[in-house]
């Protein structure tokens, strides 16, 4: 409740010709409860950071192994990544000839890149509407980890989507936005949250802030310095985290005061959008927030 009140009054205070409090005010980083010995405070001593913590790049492999002859829509793009090594991607050409843009799509926790919830669809619906889309393999652990098991390996996603923005500045393509869901926005966050906005040309977050049971988001996120314009979107029958923790979320959009961010929420949809017409409604909606910031 007290960072609400805190919010709301910085909200309120940021059209003023001064202010009493900065969002230096604002704890960055909420207190968090003990989840029976473990104290998840020792993960924002150490948040964005690289630790012994490793993403399971065995999986992963296994994982690639599977999907990768089942692409169909799209072609496999392997992206350097430092120290010789690349990363999966699959990217599909859009179906006109006067492209919008390229869209950067990140999937949810223990996913793909080829995810038929919400991930194919997008990648596949947005490139028919007229986008380059680039659907990029993010860090994987066992089937099992919860979010406070991924949130050490953060920082593995960080040069991932620094290639994928790599792989469309060198095609000429500078109007990049970067789509997430689940886990791979919590991922996108940190990225923003480290190192800013500024290569993105607009931000889309689907069902932002999912974690499990009895956990809560190690740092908030950091929409209110980004500059760019953000899309929070959800489903209405999203997990119940993402739907309460949307109006602080809101107020935090607001404060930034870009006045092209904007949050919709999916009627009759799930977290992964696998109501009959769901997802589609979500790349309409996708895409026609992005051509209105035109």
């Amino acid at each position: 409740m007290l960072n609400k009140i805190l919010l709301t009054l910085v909200l309120m205070l940021s059209h003023a010709s001064f202010a009493l409090f900065s969002l230096d005010d604002i704890p960055k980083f909420p207190s968090l409860s003990k989840i029976g010995d473990f104290d998840p405070s020792v993960l924002q001593k150490t948040f964005n950071q690289f630790t012994n913590d490793k993403p399971d790049f065995e999986r992963e492999t296994r994982m690639i192994g599977e999907i990768e002859e089942a692409v169909m829509d799209g072609d496999v793009e392997y992206l350097p990544l430092a120290e010789d090594k690349e990363v999966f991607s699959i990217y599909m050409e859009p179906d006109t000839d006067t492209p919008k843009g390229g869209v950067i799509i990140l999937h949810s926790r223990g996913y793909h890149a080829n995810w038929s919830n919400t991930i194919k669809p997008l990648r596949v619906g947005l490139a028919e509407k007229g986008w380059h889309t680039l659907s990029v393999q993010m860090p994987v652990l066992d089937k099992n980890a919860t979010y406070y098991d991924y949130v050490p390996i953060f920082p593995y996603a960080h040069e991932r989507i620094e290639a994928a923005i790599d792989f469309y500045k060198q095609r000429g393509v500078d109007n990049i936005v970067l789509v997430s869901h689940g886990c791979g926005a919590h991922m996108s966050m940190s990225y923003f949250d480290k190192y800013g906005d500024d290569k993105v040309s607009a931000y889309v977050g689907i069902g932002m802030g999912a974690t499990d049971y009895k956990q809560k988001v190690i740092k908030r996120f950091p929409l209110d310095i980004m500059l760019k314009p953000v899309l929070d979107v959800y489903g209405e029958k999203d997990f119940p985290g993402v739907v309460r923790l949307s109006e602080s979320r809101k107020v935090l959009m607001d404060v930034s005061g870009n006045k092209q961010n904007a949050q919709k929420v999916i009627k009759g949809a799930d977290h992964y959008y696998k109501e009959n017409g769901t997802v589609q409604v979500l790349t309409d909606t996708i895409d026609t927030w992005l051509v209105g910031l035109k």
